[in-house]
């Protein structure tokens, strides 16, 4: 595989996970109120996963052939952070060890769903990663494509460990923080979701 299309890819895909949005959102509520964020990342990161097998398997191609079904994905993972977000303005999350915590599998498949639903990583996997794979290249399409995915999986998961840490770092001792910065995340989430239904 080329480097420099690995390369070009690696800056581009950095970019997109240093934006905030939707898994950014999760991972701070996450490192907010969770005893560990590995399970939220994780959970993340198996999302992408499943777009790296799908967009292996041809998903890219068959978007690329129906349109509608793009606006359907959507349309559903607007839905689905609308719902998260809504879910976290009604109970934000707090740094206090909270006996009823959620189970570290319903975090991970939430974070899955996350993840998974999210319209931009939909996008980034069908319209992004395909300009950096090349026919002519030594190694097959699908190894090439399924290379791609796993460097944004790697991404996402030093980025967003970073992200639970820190959230944990500085609002772990600054409830009233926590509790603001936990509100504008589900109000971000909600509004991400509310933005690509209008869309």
């Amino acid at each position: 595989m080329d480097f420099g299309a690995v390369a070009a890819f690696l800056m581009i895909d950095l970019l997109l996970v240093l934006t905030p949005g939707a898994d950014w959102a999760f991972t701070i509520a996450a490192g907010i109120r969770d005893r560990s964020v590995v399970p939220a990342v994780t959970g993340l990161v198996l999302g992408y996963a499943g777009h790296v097998v799908l967009v292996t398997a041809g998903l890219a191609a068959l978007v690329a052939a129906n349109p509608e079904l793009l606006k359907v994905l959507t349309a559903v993972g607007a839905a689905y952070l609308i719902w998260t977000g809504g879910s976290v303005l009604l109970k934000p999350a707090r740094p206090t060890i909270d006996p009823v915590l959620p189970s570290a599998r319903r975090v991970a498949l939430r974070g899955v769903g996350i993840s998974g639903l999210n319209p931009k990583g939909v996008l980034l996997m069908v319209a992004l990663l395909p300009q950096f794979v090349r026919a002519d290249a030594a190694w097959p399409i699908a190894v090439q494509t399924a290379t791609l995915g796993v460097v944004h999986m790697t991404l996402c998961a030093v980025i967003y460990l970073m992200v639970g840490l820190l959230a944990r770092t500085v609002l772990g001792a600054r409830p009233q923080a926590a509790m603001v910065v936990s509100r504008i995340s589900g109000v971000a989430m909600v509004l991400i979701g509310a933005s690509l239904l209008v869309a």
